[in-house]
C-alpha cells in the first residue's frame, strides 16, 4: 500500500526546501568564491571612521598593493575637491561595484573597465584623454588612508549600496532608470537595479 504525499505537509516543505536551496545554490555560485570569501572576511577596521582630515591626518601612512593604488588613485582623479565624506562616498561605490556580480570582481578592474573606448569608461579620469599626474602628495597620502580605511571593511554607510555617482553638473541618462540613494556634496549617488548593496 502506497499512501498519497498529497496530504503530508512535511512532503510540500521537503520539496519547497529543496527548491529554496537549489536556488540560493544557483545564486552564490553566480556570485561565485572569491567574492563570497572577500564579503565573509572579518572587517580589519580597528576604530570608527571620523569623516575629518585632521582624524585621517593623524593616522599611521596607508600602504598597499594594486587594489590599494588603484582605489587611492581613482579617489584622488574623482573625488579630490569633494569633502573627506564625498571621498568615502566615492570609494563606497567602487566598493559596492566589486561586490555586484554586474561588475568585475576586484578593485583595478572595476576602476579601468571600459578604459580605451571612446565614452566606455565607468571612470571618467581614465579616458579624458589627459596624463595622470599626482600634484598633491599630501592629499594623495590622506586619499591613501581613505582607501585603506574601506579595503580593510570599514562600513558602507554613506550611499545607501549605491553603485554609480554624477557630478550635479552633468544629467547622464542612466540617472534617470537607477534609484537615487545619497547626494553628498558635490556628487548624486545612484544604485543600478539588480547590484547586490552589499558591505
Amino acid at each position: 500500500m502506497t499512501g498519497s504525499q498529497s496530504n503530508d505537509p512535511t512532503a510540500v516543505l521537503g520539496d519547497n526546501l529543496a527548491r529554496l536551496l537549489g536556488a540560493e545554490r544557483a545564486g552564490l555560485q553566480r556570485v561565485g568564491q572569491r567574492r563570497i570569501k572577500r564579503l565573509a572576511a572579518p572587517s580589519k577596521a580597528r576604530e570608527a571612521v571620523r569623516y575629518d582630515p585632521k582624524w585621517l591626518d593623524a593616522l599611521p601612512q596607508a600602504h598597499g598593493a594594486a587594489p590599494w593604488k588603484c582605489l587611492t588613485e581613482a579617489l584622488y582623479f574623482e573625488a579630490r575637491g569633494e569633502t573627506v565624506k564625498g571621498q568615502f562616498a566615492v570609494a563606497e561605490v567602487i566598493l559596492n561595484r566589486v561586490a555586484s556580480p554586474l561588475y568585475p570582481d576586484n578593485v583595478c578592474a572595476v576602476v579601468n573597465q571600459g578604459t580605451g573606448q571612446r565614452n566606455r569608461c565607468q571612470f571618467s579620469y581614465t579616458c579624458d584623454g589627459r596624463a595622470e599626474h599626482v600634484s598633491d602628495q599630501r592629499l594623495y597620502a590622506r586619499l591613501g588612508k581613505v582607501a585603506r580605511l574601506m579595503l580593510d571593511g570599514s562600513p558602507r554607510l554613506l550611499t545607501g549600496g549605491a553603485t554609480h555617482y554624477h557630478n550635479r553638473s552633468v544629467d547622464p541618462n542612466w540617472a534617470r532608470r537607477f534609484a537615487r540613494t545619497a547626494s553628498i556634496g558635490q556628487h548624486v549617488f545612484y544604485r543600478q537595479p539588480g547590484a547586490l548593496a552589499a558591505n
